[in-house]
This record gives C-alpha cells, structure tokens and sequence, in this order.
C-alpha cells in the first residue's frame, strides 16, 4: 500500500483546521563544525536561485527554501500547515477586513536593529510598487490602494501606528497568506541597494549568512545558527549548507556516501530502490505539490477554438496512471484538480474533470477536429529541465503522445532550472513545458491567482480569462467560506474547458537522509523542517 495514498486524509483535515483557526557540481564531504554535540552544519540539496534572495521577488523553490530559512514573517506554518505566531503578538479585526497587527518587542534583524513595524509597511510598500518590478507584486493587490499599473508608494491600506503595531485595510481572506515569503520584513538598510542587499541579506529568522560572500554561485550557500533570534522556535544544528548539485543523481549518491546529509526530492532514476536503500531513512509522503503541462497561448496550433481543442486532446492523451506506476512506483497520485488534496475545499466533482482522464478514443477525436481548422505539422517538443529529477516522465510524455496521437513528439531538455525558467518567462519555448506548484500557504487560492490570473507573474503560459479573474476577485472578497469555495470551484471549471494547463498528478514527497543526521521531517509543503534537524 502506498503511504502517499493513505496520508491524505489526515494531513487534508490539517489543512482544514488550520484554515478556519487561522482567520554545483556533486558535493564533497559535510564539514560537522561539531561532533556530536547537535551543533554541527547540516548539508542539503539545492538548485541555484533564479534571482537575489529578497523575499518578495523570489518565486522559485531554490532560492524560497533560503529564503525562508533567513527570515520570519508575522506568522509560520508549522508541519501540518496550520498557523503560529511568528514576529506577530496578535492580528485582529472586528471587521474582517482591518487588521490591526501588533508585533513583539525583542525580535531583531541579524545585524541587531529591532524589527518594527515600518519595517513590513516599508517592505510591502516597495514590493507593491510596479515600478520595482518585482515577481511577488500580485501577492499585494489584497490591500487597499493596490495597483498594477500605476505606480503606488504607499498603500493606502497600510498605515504605522506605533514602533510595534500597524493596520492592513485588505480582503477577508488576507490573513491565511501572512506566513509566505513575500510580506517578510526588511531591514532600513536594503533600501540603500536593493540589488546588493539581496547577494548578502539581513534577515530575522532562524539562520544569518555564515559570511558575506557565503553564497558561492553555482556551487554553495552557507548559513549558520543566528544567535539574535529569540521567536517561538528553536534551532538544533550549527547553521545548512545549500549545496547546489548539477543532477539529483549526483546528490543521491552523495546522500548513500553519506556526503550529503537531506535529500528533499528522489531522482526518478532511483525511485524503485530508494526505500530500501534508505530503510527508515526514505521520505515517502503525500505533499503540496502539483504537478501540469503549461502551453503557452501564444504558441501557434494552441490560440483559439484550435488550441482548446488540441490541449483537450493532449490531456486525455496521457495515461497518467501508467506513468505513476511505471516511473513514479506510485508515489504520486492522478490529478482531477488544479490544486491538491491537502486544501480546503478541494473536490474531484468538477464539471469538466472527465477531461483529466485517459481517453484515446475521445483524444483522436478532438485533435483530428483540430487539424480541420489548421492542420499540425513538425515536432511536438516537451521542455524541462535536465537537472531535475522529470527527464524521464517528460520522454513518456512525448512517447504516449506519438503514440496515442499519431504526431511527432520529444523533449526538449535545458541544462539547468534557470535557463529553463527565464525561457519560461521570456515566451521562447516554443511547446507544452513542464510546470506545477508548490503551494506558499494552504488555500486553494493560492493554486490558482499566480499561475492563471491575469499577468500574474508566474502565469508561465499567458492565459488570460476575463470570466476567471473575476470568480477569483469575487471569491477573496467573500466573507461567507463556503460562497467563496464555491467560486473557486466555479474558476477551476473554467481552467477544465481551457486546459491553459494540463494538470497531470499530485506529486508525493519523496527524499531521504543520511546516517550522520536525525529527526528529518519534511512539512505539509515538502520542505525538510531544518531548525529541528540534528547532527550526530
């Protein structure tokens, strides 16, 4: 029996309580520091991040796990996603739409200035701002006097009563996002230069850089302990080193070497073995993780009555069972959503989700119709990243469309994360591309806004939807929970007949770790739980 399969129940209903509580090249050897005091260096996997590490323009898994280990927002998810205080005392309302934040007095940036309260208003201010052009801006257009096309530099929804308390005038929702990445704080001095600031950064959270140049690009970044955090957690280990790795296979056999201490994600080369090499020290659990085919909507064959047509088509052209049991050794489960089985709200009674199934017949079909209006020719190509662990998923992709279609498909490989991502983001792929989520707080909203809105920044195939926009603007602004799931349900019928994404499965959480480290657990996001990791 599949433990990513059972899981989902219990770690569902988490979710659910804490939503209505909470209004390089392959590493060498790991260099302890210590011996068997619990201080020692852990050492973990990690891709180079896209861009500076500041919070509120870091969009991508490398550079968010970083991130989130050097600061601490007004509040934390804890494992099972629900909602803790973080730098935050207290946030109420009586109104459920003005928040009054008050913020403990003893927390301090790693450079020792106090964090307060103009340090959110001024950071989120400047997030917001379109003139900085950084890739959280959407996470702002909750607040009052938002804009995403004038520039704005004050909120008018944001307003410093005192050194430790401030308002937020935002949507009834605002609440459950505050544990994200993007409304951390910052400290006066980032504003001096914002683009040298984020190549050595000042946070308030549970780790400081061991260095000024502790992030070595393409190789490493080393963190320690940060001794002037005194919040609500406790960290067990002398700091991480991020080790960046060239393949997953490279760092799974750094991690049998004991080389490498965590292993967040296992190589699909290695998933039939990994549980027993490993033994107890395999990762095997549901996760937040979502994984689809983005096809942009500029890509000639894919605009129109032709594109929705031919993406239909491609979705039920995907045996996606075949592929978890084949390559994935059931580790993941087949989608029949865009969001996953960890939110509240979700449902597999979508109209329209007969569209995520396995279907040849229908999948012919829809894509000879297609061909009647503009006829396909060339090769299909699939993009990913080659220093991933989706190579070969993305080749059986490739195969069953050939097969199933009578077309001529194959992959198409970049050498790393970041060269795949700015391709992404300039609209050069030229064909269906992997993508997915992995969500930044558990809500369904989350799922959906920066994939598909409008010029969202991580809206990867340039869908837009008028129809769509307005059932997400209508749902965070509805105070009733269930009218507001109610309308994202409505939204997620309208991404099943325009499939700007095919969702393909829900991807378990699958890593490792090595016989020098103990208490590794990963959270409801996937991400190893660091601070309570311990070093022999």
């Amino acid at each position: 029996m599949k433990r990513s399969r059972m899981g989902l129940g219990f770690i569902a209903l988490a979710a659910a309580g804490a939503l209505a509580l909470s209004g390089c090249t392959s590493g060498g050897g790991s260099d302890n520091g210590a011996s068997g005091s619990g201080e020692g260096i852990i050492t973990v996997n990690a891709t180079e991040p896209q861009k500076g590490l500041i919070p509120a323009d870091t969009t991508e898994v490398g550079g968010g796990k970083v991130v989130d280990a050097l600061w601490e927002g007004l509040v934390y998810y804890d494992a099972d996603g629900a909602t803790q205080m973080g730098v935050a005392e207290s946030i109420e309302s009586e109104n459920g739409t003005l928040w009054t934040v008050k913020l403990r007095e003893d927390a301090v940036f790693s450079d020792g200035t106090p964090v307060q309260a103009h340090n959110f208003v001024d950071a989120w201010n400047y997030a917001a701002n379109v003139d900085n052009a950084l890739g959280n801006q959407y996470f702002f257009e909750a607040i009052k006097g938002f804009s995403d096309s004038e520039p704005v530099e004050q909120l008018e929804g944001l307003k410093v009563v005192d050194d430790y308390t401030f308002t937020i005038d935002a949507t009834p929702d605002f609440r459950d996002r505050l544990g994200y990445s993007a409304y951390y704080p910052l400290p006066d001095v980032a504003f001096e230069d914002m683009e040298a600031f984020g190549q050595a950064p000042i946070g308030n959270g549970l780790y400081k850089f061991a260095s000024d140049d502790a992030w070595k690009h393409d190789v490493e970044i080393k963190l320690v302990k940060n001794d002037s955090y005194v919040g609500p957690r406790e960290v067990v280990n002398g700091g991480i080193d991020f080790k960046v790795y060239a393949s997953l296979d490279a760092a799974y056999t750094d991690l049998m070497a004991n080389n490498l201490d965590v292993l967040d994600q296992i190589p699909d080369t290695s998933f039939a073995v990994f549980q027993d090499e490993l033994g107890d020290r395999a990762i095997n659990q549901a996760g937040a993780l979502m994984t689809t085919l983005t096809i942009s909507e500029n890509l000639e064959h894919f605009t129109g009555e032709e594109g929705k047509l031919r993406r239909q088509a491609l979705s039920m052209a995907v045996d996606r069972e075949e592929i978890i049991d084949v390559i994935f050794e059931g580790t993941n489960i087949p989608a029949k959503d865009f969001t996953s089985p960890i939110v509240d709200g979700y449902t597999e009674d979508l109209k329209g989700v007969e569209k995520l199934d396995f279907n040849l017949d229908e999948a012919k079909k829809l894509w000879a119709e297609a061909d009647k209006i503009s006829p396909f020719e060339g090769t299909l190509e699939v993009a990913t990243n080659s220093d991933g662990p989706h190579q070969v998923w993305i080749e059986a992709v490739a195969n069953q469309w050939a097969n199933n279609l009578g077309i001529t498909a194959a992959p198409k490989l970049y050498p790393t994360f970041q060269a795949f991502l700015e391709d992404r983001e300039a609209d050069t792929v030229g064909g269906p591309f992997r993508a997915g989520w992995q969500a930044d707080y558990p809500g369904a909203y989350n799922y959906l806004q920066p994939l598909y809105y409008t010029g969202a920044s991580s809206n990867h195939g340039f869908y837009s939807n008028a129809e769509f926009d307005k059932l997400l603007d209508e749902a965070v602004q509805e105070a009733d929970h269930e009218k507001s799931i109610d309308k994202l349900h409505q939204a997620q019928e309208i991404l099943l007949e325009d499939m700007p994404s095919i969702p393909l499965w829900y991807q378990g959480t699958t890593g490792g770790f090595s016989e020098n480290v103990d208490n590794v657990k990963f959270g409801w996001n996937s991400v190893p739980i660091f601070n309570e990791i311990t070093k022999k």
